[in-house]
């Protein structure tokens, strides 16, 4: 006998007040970093897919590739601590566009690097990410900006301890 209740029953049973036990939507971080985050990816990629017909995840790779040329998929994937397989597609889409190449090597161990065009795509689309930076924190003051990279720095070295299974 199925005991999974229908749908017209689990819309009778639907709770429809706030819980009690619930996080502060304003004040948790994680949250609060997410939808800085959230904005930026969306205006980034809104702006380099209209400009440039790529996305936030080629730029990533283009950048990462700028600033540790001859890096694998795999290393890129840990600089960016993105998931491989979002890394691949980028590596393949701009591999099909001429912005990278790639040495011998199997498959995710090959070098990337920076083909002219891909450095002239990188310079062309790096105003867009430093203008979300600038706007991000036009209201902070020089010290504050200063403050919050240090901050940034020390919530980055937790990263490791995010990825450990407390299971």
């Amino acid at each position: 006998m199925d005991e999974t209740p229908s749908p017209a029953d689990a819309a009778n049973d639907a709770i429809t007040q706030p819980l009690d036990d619930v996080i502060d939507s304003d004040a948790f971080i994680p949250r609060l970093l997410a939808l800085l985050s959230n904005a930026l990816v969306w205006r980034e990629s809104m702006l380099l897919r209209r400009e440039f017909s790529l996305g936030t995840n080629d730029w990533r790779v283009l950048s990462a590739l700028g600033v540790r040329p001859g890096s694998s998929a795999t290393d890129v994937s840990e600089f960016l601590v993105m998931n491989k397989a979002v890394v691949s597609k980028a590596v393949n889409v701009l591999i099909s566009r001429n912005l990278i190449a790639s040495t011998g090597g199997p498959r995710g161990s090959r070098h990337l690097f920076l083909t002219p065009a891909g450095v002239e795509m990188h310079n062309e689309m790096l105003p867009i990410s430093l203008a979300g930076e600038d706007i991000l924190l036009s209201q902070l003051s020089a010290d504050e900006v200063a403050a919050l990279r240090v901050l940034l720095g020390k919530l980055m070295g937790q990263i490791p301890h995010l990825a450990q299974d407390d299971a």
